[in-house]
This record gives structure tokens, sequence and C-alpha cells, in this order.
């Protein structure tokens, strides 16, 4: 049976299709609108999914929506009458919205799908799952594990904000659960409004800050903002956080515990948020530790599959796998609401259908979305009066693009199906040199357009990983930091003698540009399997230069979407300072483009993330 998954109305929606428990197509309706985090219906998402498979709406067997929106309102509902009378005028401010919009989703959701169809769309065919449910199941059905145990946690769901499961074969048990308002998620995005970035949205760079500050304040932060029980559960301090009773996260008391008033956009960075940065990151770890102690305590299941949007937190992650608490882990790659629409999809066939399990590892390397044929990219190119060499011959053109690369270019790589999830995994890349100094700095100021601190990931041979990395497992979905093996670190003469952004510009390694000042990078293992075309151009590289990893990083700019089209690639190569761009089997270099195709104040035309 056809089964359609969908997630939207709150922020990052998405589509997927599945054919029973095979997961055909799956895409982010940013990709199509441009819009960052679009929450809007996922109308071009779903477009996309039906026409991978020559389908037509009415051809779907059932609709899943990631969540219950009722069950959503009640909490809401309960909380206000719980923080009462603050909140109050909040509120009256949001009652309006829910009246004329959520409580009636699933009246809007029929009229939407009714539109696509261009015929009424039947009640009959659309169904609700619960948000956390969902989450479980887009990290347990698609993993490569016949049982597992399953930990969900995020901001919140309808009630839950961090959900145990326990996986096996088509089953999917609920276990035990926290409750809003406590939630390691929404201690997370509170500090990262403290900080000066966006909600939702840039927690990431709390994350990559973290190494340049110390611990400092981690036993202020357990004191005053979190508490850990016994069971390795844990409790907020609701107060010193707003998002109960105010439109912001934090209130005036969480400023005050600190003593310094909340960063603002691009206000500069000082060492002190970088403390209070490294500080969070190290209390979210040992929150994650203790919850997966007590999972492992109380299921006893060997391996263990992660989502929710903590799970996009690849330091803990990386942690959580040197310890071995479990002998294996897999993080599902849209760990985010994005991925429920997988496990809205799936939880359905298996849970209500009672479908059997015939996919282990079903997210076929997170390579989901649309993809364009050399045909399709000529048309494209002729369109916008590009200037292009087509080399049909695989071999010449990743042996000239490797050259590219090994002489310093940084280049635009767009091949086969796009990815889904907010990792860019060799399908819509941005490539450079690992073993330049100066290529971190390069590529956030001139290419990314973002700030100079964030670091960059690298991609590797899997075959090669333990020659350069402490790391023996696969991680193909770039969901775990490892450690540089320390023969292939540079110790530097002042370390421990520079602090924060001092650090910034010291070589660590012989890939300094992939390597954070912790020793640590985010490794995407590419395997010859999944996406053969990269991991040749990676070994082409190491032939070449002795190296089998190069840096990969998301085919965007600060605060755009990662790149869907031909045209989005084109717009950006041409927007930045990219030198040369791989479109299929075409490759286009900057200096003999028409000037005219340049496109000015690019930096200027998104938002900031």
């Amino acid at each position: 049976m056809y089964i359609l998954g969908i997630s939207c109305y709150y922020h990052d929606s998405a589509a997927c299709l599945t054919k029973d428990d095979v997961i055909l197509a799956a895409a982010q309706e940013e990709r199509f609108t441009r819009i960052k985090n679009d929450s809007t219906f996922p109308k071009h998402a779903i477009e996309f999914c039906l026409k991978t498979e020559g389908l037509d709406l009415s051809q779907v067997d059932q609709v899943v929506f990631f969540e219950k929106p009722l069950i959503k309102f009640d909490r809401i509902l309960e909380t206000i009458m719980g923080f009462a009378p603050r909140g109050f005028s909040n509120f009256r401010l949001a009652i309006g919205v829910w009246f004329r919009e959520k409580l009636f989703q699933n009246r809007i959701i029929l009229r939407e799908l009714s539109k696509i169809s261009g015929k009424s769309f039947p009640q009959k065919k659309l169904s609700f799952s619960s948000h956390h449910l969902s989450h479980a199941a887009s990290a347990f059905y698609p993993s490569p594990f016949v049982r597992a145990a399953v930990l969900t946690m995020d901001g919140v769901g309808e009630w839950a904000t961090t959900s145990i499961f326990i996986g096996d074969q088509d089953k999917l048990t609920p276990v035990k659960q926290i409750n809003f308002p406590h939630s390691l998620g929404l201690l997370y995005s509170a500090f990262t409004q403290y900080l000066g970035f966006k909600v939702n949205s840039a927690e990431y760079k709390v994350m990559g800050l973290a190494p340049y500050g110390r611990p400092i304040y981690k036993k202020l932060i357990e004191d005053n903002f979190i508490r850990f029980y016994g069971d390795g559960s844990y409790g907020l301090n609701m107060e010193l956080f707003g998002f109960c009773t105010e439109k912001q996260m934090i209130n005036t008391k969480f400023s005050e515990i600190f003593g310094v008033t909340p960063r603002h956009d691009e206000d500069p960075l000082s060492q002190f948020h970088m403390d209070v940065a490294s500080s969070l990151q190290a209390v979210t770890e040992e929150a994650v530790i203790r919850v997966c102690k007590h999972v492992k305590e109380i299921t006893g299941e060997r391996n263990l599959c992660l989502s929710g949007g903590v799970a996009l937190n690849c330091v803990a992650n990386g942690i959580l796998s040197r310890l071995k608490i479990f002998d294996s882990i897999w993080v599902q790659p849209a760990a985010g609401d994005a991925g429920s629409a997988i496990g809205a999809a799936l939880a359905y066939f298996h849970l209500d259908k009672k479908g059997l399990r015939t996919e282990l590892d079903g997210m076929r390397g997170a390579y989901l979305g649309p993809s364009y044929s050399s045909e399709e990219v000529r048309i494209a190119l002729i369109d916008i009066n590009a200037n292009f060499i087509q080399l049909s011959q695989q071999s010449e053109l990743l042996r000239r693009v490797a050259l590219e690369i090994a002489d310093g270019k940084v280049v635009g790589w767009f091949q086969g199906r796009m990815e889904f999830g907010p990792r860019a995994l060799g399908n819509r890349s941005i490539l450079a040199d690992p073993r330049s100094p100066s290529m971190q700095k390069q590529l956030n100021l001139k290419i990314k357009f973002r700030e100079s601190f964030r670091p960059f990931a690298p991609s590797i041979i899997f075959e090669e990983l333990k020659n350069w990395f402490e790391a023996t497992d696969p991680s193909p979905y770039m969901q775990f930091v490892s450690l540089v093996n320390k023969d292939r670190r540079i110790e530097s003469p002042q370390k421990g003698k520079l602090f924060g952004i001092d650090e910034l510009n010291k070589a660590r390694s012989v890939v300094p540009a992939v390597t954070h000042i912790d020793y640590s990078a985010r490794v995407q293992t590419v395997h010859k399997e999944t996406n053969p075309k990269f991991w040749a151009l990676l070994k082409e590289f190491k032939d070449l230069t002795g190296v089998p990893l190069l840096i990969n990083t998301s085919f965007n700019v600060r605060g755009e979407p990662i790149v869907c089209n031909p045209k989005d690639a084109y717009r950006c190569f041409m927007g930045t300072d990219m030198d040369v761009l791989v479109l299929e089997d075409f490759i286009l270099f900057k200096n003999d483009q028409p000037t005219k195709n340049n496109i000015q104040n690019f930096k200027e035309k998104f938002d900031l993330d």
C-alpha cells in the first residue's frame, strides 16, 4: 500500500511516500520554496513524492499527519491554567490562531489535499499519529536493528519531551516518558536565545561554539536551571524560563543568574558567551548520558535508536558512542520534525495495519529527494546562458575535479538525488581541500557568509576511517563527532596558553580545515555501495594527494536552504566565491561565466539562520 506521511505547521515541513515499509521518496518543503525551515503545508514536497512514482493523490491509500493537534491544544490549555494568571495576555494572542487554524487542522489538511488532488479528498484516508511515536518510528523502522531501545528527545510533542520505546521486529512499545515543561530540547533552545541565535534553527551554532569555551558555568546551570534525578530523569526550574507564559524562551531571572544581559543578533561574541555554550553542552551531555544509562537499565537492549531534535547534537552522540553503553547506535539522519513524516507513514503501516517489516537500514543513504538527468541539466544551463563543458567519461570528470580541489579551488558538487535531512552527504555539497590551513576561514567568510568559528566536516572513504579518526563504526549520516588520530595531530607550542577565538587559526592536524580546536571532527563515512560517484571522487583525491577525505559542507549560504535544482546551484555558485561548479557530468568555471550572470548582494538575500 502507498502511504503519504506529512509534517508541517510548526517548522521544517516535509513529506514522505512509502510503499508498505519501503521509503520511496522524501523531501522538505524549504528546498522547493527556498524559505529556510518553511512550516507551511508541504504541497511541493508532496507533488515531488507523487511524481517520483508516477502517482496521483487518489492512488495513495492513506495520508498520515505526524502529530495530534487536539492533544497539543489540551497541553497548551492546561499549561495556561497551571501558570495563571501569568501568561494570560500571551494566551489571548495565541488563542485566535488556534481557533482559526490549529483546532481545525483536520479540515485544513483535507482542503490542501483536495487542492492537490483536484477533487474532494476523503476523510477516511486521513489519520493522525502522535508526535513522539512518529519520531520513534522514524528511528527504529529504517534502522538496521531487529530489536532496539528507542529514545526520542526534543522540545515538546503533544506532551512528551523525552520518550523511551522498545522496538521489536514490527512492534514499537512505549515504556516511559518525561512531559512538558521539563525538556532538554527547550533548555538548549533557551540558551540558544540567550546567546543571540535563532531558536529552532541555530542550536547547532551553540554546539559549534562550545569548544572555544570552558565549562566553568556547568555547576551554576545544574544548581539553578536543571535538576537530575536518580532514575535518569530531570526537571527544569520553571521560574527562570518564559516559554510557558511569554513569547520568549527566557525571562529576566534567567539573565540575572549570570549577571549578563542576552546577546542580540550579530553582536560580538565574547569569551563569556563561549564559556556559557561550553557549559550548556557539558550539561546536555551529562543529561543524555544519564538518560541513556537508564534506558539501558530498564530495557536491557544492546542497540539504541535516536531521534528528535536533541539527537542532532552529534557531539553528545559521539561521547555516547565512545562510552559503549550500547553496542551500536543508529541516529535518524532527519532527526527533527521533517523526519517525522517518515515515522508517521511507517508507524501506520506497522502498527495500524500490522504490516511486516522487510527493510533493514531503509534510509537508502538519505538520498530520497529529486534528481536531474544530464539532459535536464543541459536545458537549465542553456536557459540561464551559462558556459559549461560536458565530460561524459566519469573518470575524466573526477580527475579534473580532484585536481581543482588539490589546487585550492572550492567546488560546488551536485549529483544524484538530493539528501533528506539537514546534512549534505555528497549530493548537494560544497567541497574543498582539508589540508589548507586557511580554508575554514575562506569558506566561512567568502562562501557561506557565516561566523568564523563554525567548523566544517570531513567526508572520508569508510575503508580509511580508522587510519584517520578514533572511530571504527560507520557514520554515513554525519551524526557522530570523533577525535582525529594522535599521529595526525599537530600539537601547538602554545597549547593551554590561548583561549576562545585566539585558538581558531592554529593548525591542529595535517587536515586543519576539518579539525576543530578540541581535535574533533563530525565525520561522514562514504560507502561505495550507497554513493559510488562521491566515493570515487574521494578515492581520486587520495590517489592524487594521499589524503582520503574532503571538506564537505552543505551547498547553500547562511540562511538559505540547501540547493535543490540546477538553477538553485548556479545562483549560489555565482553569488559566492566558489570557483568551480559540477552539475552531474557538466563542469563550469567561474571565470568563464558571463559577467551579466553574476548575482549581486547574495549575502543579503537570506535572513540570519
